[in-house]
């Protein structure tokens, strides 16, 4: 890599522009900076997980476990569950850490952020830029901020119920009104029961010191967000930059100045990319150093959650199949990639049946990652409470055997 020796001695000072990257190098910054190389700090724990990704994706599916506990068992192991949500959700009598907002999508984030995202905030707000995008009403809304006033912390059962009918998309006004005011920042989540969101006044459930904090522009915000994705992504294009945090910025290069990142190319990228200065320094200084993570991974990850980089850096083609009629799902309903000597050598689509993990589809890129998967499988069926391992179908077939043998 083509970074001045400098750059080593001083690790504040940025390489020059235009260093060039070898994939294997980007792919490592990129582990790296995910918290995926190397001894996690247990320490720090979910929270300061948390912290260092800056966002943690949340969704309903739960196979093995809900994504937003995968996210941090990927790193620091079979951490108890109850841990991960106590650090995710928390109602101090100071405030609470950590918020819900659409940030990559729906996310966790911490408290320290709520002022980051003011401008889009007031982007929902906005009818003239399309607002919420669901009807709603002023007597819902009232409705809502009145039971919260009047008592205290409320879920959607609160205000009559989530739904009009049994389907799922049949939203009432109620549930409407209150999702949008926790898009516009009305109303806020700090709290789940049972996977049910607790929604409350800012100005009782988050720090006064956040609330108090002045609002940056549009444009600070989008600064601060794309130099935060350079540092949790290592290396990435102004796309994979902007995706980070959804970011909808037309042009987006000018403000790349701002950030500190550092303009790099990588062999094998059609896109110019940028990185971010003390992964080019470790990089220069011989690191990152430690031992790879093996383990599954969510698709919703932030190590691979957009798709067309996760292809760039690691070869694998992946594609959520929940939504897919079974019979034509390739690799299973929620199929888990298999990270291992820092890259993506397979996928499993888990199920839990009673106290056995049951490995409905196994797809293994070659024999070597046999060992791997058994390991992980092994590892994530004690993690959730399961005392066997069951493997049912095994692409390519000849290797359905060896990893039975390998699981034991």
């Amino acid at each position: 890599m083509s970074v001045p020796p400098a750059s080593v001695a001083n690790v504040t000072s940025p390489p020059a522009p235009l260093a060039e990257l070898s994939a294997p190098e980007a792919r490592r910054l990129a582990l790296h900076a995910q918290g995926l190389i190397g001894v996690p700090d247990r320490r720090a724990g979910v929270a300061g997980l948390l912290h260092g990704l800056g966002a943690v994706q949340l969704d309903t599916i739960s196979v093995l476990a809900r994504s937003h506990e995968l996210v941090p068992y990927a790193r620091l192991g079979a951490i108890g569950r109850d841990a991960v949500e106590k650090a995710y959700w928390n109602h101090e009598a100071h405030g609470a850490s950590t918020f819900e907002y659409w940030a990559h999508a729906a996310c966790i984030l911490p408290v320290q952020e709520w002022p980051t995202f003011a401008y889009r905030r007031a982007n929902y707000r906005d009818r003239a830029n399309g607002g919420w995008g669901m009807a709603t009403t002023g007597e819902a809304e009232a409705m809502v901020l009145g039971k919260l006033r009047d008592e205290g912390p409320c879920m959607t059962s609160d205000f009559g119920g989530a739904r009009k009918s049994a389907e799922w998309w049949d939203w009432s006004e109620s549930k409407v009104a209150v999702e949008k005011m926790l898009a516009t920042g009305d109303v806020v989540c700090v709290e789940r029961r049972g996977w049910r969101r607790v929604y409350d006044l800012p100005e009782r459930a988050l720090p006064k010191a956040v609330l108090d904090a002045p609002e940056p522009t549009r444009e600070e915000s989008h600064v601060r967000l794309l130099a935060q994705a350079g540092r949790r992504l290592g290396v990435g294009t102004i796309g994979d930059l902007a995706d980070y945090y959804r970011l909808k910025i037309p042009e987006a290069r000018p403000l790349m100045e701002q950030t500190g990142l550092v303009p790099v190319t990588v062999r094998g990228w059609i896109q110019p990319a940028w990185a971010d200065p003390a992964a080019l320094a470790l990089l220069a200084a011989g690191g990152p150093r430690g031992r790879h993570r093996t383990t599954l991974l969510s698709p919703f990850d932030s190590l691979i959650w957009e798709r067309d980089r996760m292809e760039r850096i690691f070869g694998m083609v992946h594609r959520i199949e929940a939504y897919t009629p079974a019979a034509k799902r390739v690799h299973g309903y929620f199929a888990m990639p298999l990270l291992a000597g820092g890259k993506l050598v397979g996928r499993v689509d888990p199920k839990r049946e009673g106290k056995t993990l049951v490995a409905r589809k196994v797809s293994l890129d070659t024999a070597s990652a046999v060992q791997p998967m058994a390991d992980a499988l092994r590892e994530a069926a004690g993690w959730v409470g399961c005392d066997a391992v069951a493997v049912e179908q095994v692409t390519p077939v000849e290797l359905a055997q060896p990893l039975r043998a390998a699981i034991g």
